[in-house]
C-alpha cells in the first residue's frame, strides 16, 4: 500500500501537466495501452503468461467498467480543485469499503475500523471544508469518483478469490484502453500524442500498472477494510506536491485533518489481535 501511494501520487501530477493537451477518455486511453505492454513484458519475464488467463470475464467487465467511470470523474476533478481537496473527497472510498466489505464481502465491522473511518472520514472534511451551499462540479466529481472506487475495491477483493494479480491488471489495461479510445473518438476528434506528452503518458502507465499491482496484491494478502485506510497517506503528501509545485496553501486545516488521518490508519492497523480477520 506504501507503493501504491507513491505512484498514485506521481499519477496525479503527471495527470494534471498532461490534460493540457489529452481528455480523460484519452487519457486513460492511452494510458492503459502503456500499462497492457508493461504488464505483459512482465509477465514474460517472469513466465508468468498463463496468469493472464481468465475464467469470469463478466466480473472483470463489471470491476473494469466501475473503475473506468472512478477514474474519469478523478482525472477531470484534478483540472477543476485543488489536488488536496480531490484527494480529501476521493479518501472517502476507504469509509465506504470498510462499511461496504462486511455487506459483500463478510469482513468483520470491528469497533477499532469504525473509529479508523470515523476519523479518516472527519479528517477529509477538515482537509476539504466543502461548502455544502454551493458545491462545485469538481467537487461533485470528485466525490462520485470515491463511491466508484470503492465499488471497484469490493469487486477486486472478489476477483482475487479466483484470479491471479496479474490477470486482475492485464484484463483492467485491456478494457480500460478500449472504453477509453473509443469514448475518445466518438466525438470524431481525438488528439494523438506528441514529443511533449509521450513521457507522461509512459509515466502515467507505469506507475499505473505499479500502483494497481499494489493494490491489489494487498488485497489478495489481507482484509480490504485493514488494507484500504493506509490509502488516507497520500493526502499530506499530495498537499506536499500541490504546494511545492502549484503553490496550493499548507494550512493549519490540512495538517490538523492529515493528523486524524494518520490517527485512523494508527488504529485500523494497531487493532487487537481479536478485532482482526484473515483474508
Amino acid at each position: 500500500m506504501l507503493g501504491s501511494i507513491v505512484s498514485f501520487s506521481l499519477m496525479a501530477i503527471a495527470g494534471r501537466i498532461v490534460a493540457a493537451t489529452h481528455d480523460t477518455f484519452e487519457l486513460l486511453g492511452y494510458r492503459s495501452i502503456v500499462t497492457v505492454a508493461i504488464l505483459v513484458a512482465f509477465a514474460a519475464w517472469k513466465g508468468r503468461l498463463s496468469d493472464l488467463r481468465t475464467r469470469n470475464l463478466a466480473g472483470h467487465l463489471t470491476r473494469n467498467t466501475m473503475h473506468f467511470v472512478g477514474q474519469n470523474l478523478w482525472f477531470w476533478s484534478l483540472t477543476a480543485i485543488p489536488l488536496a481537496q480531490v484527494f480529501a473527497l476521493e479518501f472517502t472510498a476507504p469509509i465506504w469499503v470498510i462499511l461496504l466489505s462486511a455487506v459483500f464481502l463478510g469482513e468483520a465491522l470491528t469497533r477499532w475500523r469504525l473509529m479508523a473511518a470515523v476519523l479518516g472520514f472527519a479528517g477529509t472534511l477538515v482537509v476539504a471544508q466543502p461548502d455544502f451551499r454551493h458545491i462545485e462540479p469538481g467537487v461533485l466529481a470528485a466525490a462520485g469518483s470515491a463511491l466508484f472506487f470503492a465499488a471497484t475495491i469490493i469487486l477486486t477483493k472478489r476477483l482475487t478469490r479466483g484470479e491471479t494479480v496479474l490477470g486482475i491488471l492485464f484484463w483492467l489495461g485491456v478494457m480500460q484502453a478500449a472504453l477509453g479510445l473509443a469514448a475518445a473518438a466518438a466525438d470524431l476528434h481525438m488528439t494523438l500524442p506528441t514529443w511533449q506528452s509521450v513521457p507522461w503518458l509512459v509515466l502515467l502507465g507505469a506507475v499505473g500498472f505499479f500502483g494497481h499491482f499494489c493494490v491489489t496484491s494487498a488485497l489478495s494478502l489481507a482484509p480490504a477494510g485493514l488494507v484500504m485506510p493506509i490509502d488516507f497517506g497520500r493526502l499530506p503528501l499530495i498537499a506536499v506536491v500541490g504546494a511545492v509545485f502549484w503553490g496550493e496553501s499548507i494550512t493549519l486545516a490540512l495538517l490538523a485533518g492529515a493528523a486524524l488521518i494518520v490517527a485512523g490508519n494508527w488504529l485500523n492497523l494497531r487493532a487487537p489481535a481479536g478485532e482482526k480477520v484473515s483474508a
